[in-house]
């Protein structure tokens, strides 16, 4: 009877340690599976593309001739004052109309002269100027192909209007004419110019066979910068008041 009793008692034992046993070794299968799993490293990000950066703009003239476009871009950084006027003189349209009325091949064109506007002085022309002079600025720029420089007669603190673009380098001029800016757009329409046929003034052999005519000068200014986004307004909250007191 005893043993009968103690099998009924052990029964239940031995089950449950056949359970227990059994989920042990499920469990160390599913650790010696995940052992054997090599990890995976997580996918990489694509790069993000070199953000686009807009070239820097500015300022310039575009001179329109009878034979084309030249732009020029200045150099405020040696003649600030030199720039001003040319950018001044060119927004009030003093030089529309004008004419490059001196060419020497090789050399350089010489415009800006206001007198070149009417045929009747062309035995002045060159002599002309916007009523006043300003001061040199002679600087370090080169006078190279292309550079744009300022005409004057033999006090260097004589130049007004009258300007000159050079066909070639000319290191002779350097240091003594002032230098601001050059030309970064239609130099084929440069030295087109610079190819017209001349014959002699008088003095020396550069005066155009046919008219250079200086249709206008406008000047080119970089767009503004886009405003900065604004924040939402936020209404307006009803003013606290104060209760009266109790008397």
């Amino acid at each position: 009877m005893r043993v009968a009793e103690c099998l009924l008692k052990i029964g239940p034992i031995m089950k449950r340690a056949t359970l227990l046993f059994s989920a042990v070794s499920l469990l160390l299968g599913t650790l010696q599976t995940f052992a054997q799993t090599p990890a995976t490293s997580p996918a990489p990000s694509p790069e993000m593309p070199a953000p686009l950066t807009t070239p820097a703009f500015k300022e310039v003239a575009v001179i329109k001739t009878n034979k084309g476009e030249m732009t020029v871009e200045f150099w405020s950084d040696v003649a600030p004052e030199t720039v001003k006027n040319f950018k001044k003189l060119s927004k009030e349209g003093f030089y529309k109309d004008t004419a490059f009325h001196r060419i020497i091949k090789g050399f350089m064109i010489q415009g800006g002269d206001p007198k070149t506007k009417d045929l009747s002085q062309e035995s002045a022309w060159g002599t002309g100027d916007p009523g006043y002079k300003i001061k040199a600025e002679f600087n370090e720029r080169k006078h190279e192909r292309g550079v744009l420089s300022m005409a004057r007669s033999n006090d260097p603190d004589s130049a007004g209007s009258q300007f000159f673009i050079c066909l070639d380098n000319a290191p002779f001029l350097d240091g003594k004419y002032t230098v601001f800016g050059h030309v970064v757009k239609g130099e084929d329409v440069l030295l087109k110019i610079g190819d017209t046929p001349v014959v002699s003034n008088g003095r020396e052999r550069s005066k155009p066979t046919e008219r250079i005519a200086v249709e206008s000068i406008t000047i080119v200014s970089p767009p503004a910068p886009a405003p900065a986004p604004t924040a939402p307004a936020t209404p307006n909250a009803a003013p606290v008041t104060t209760p009266p007191a109790a008397k």
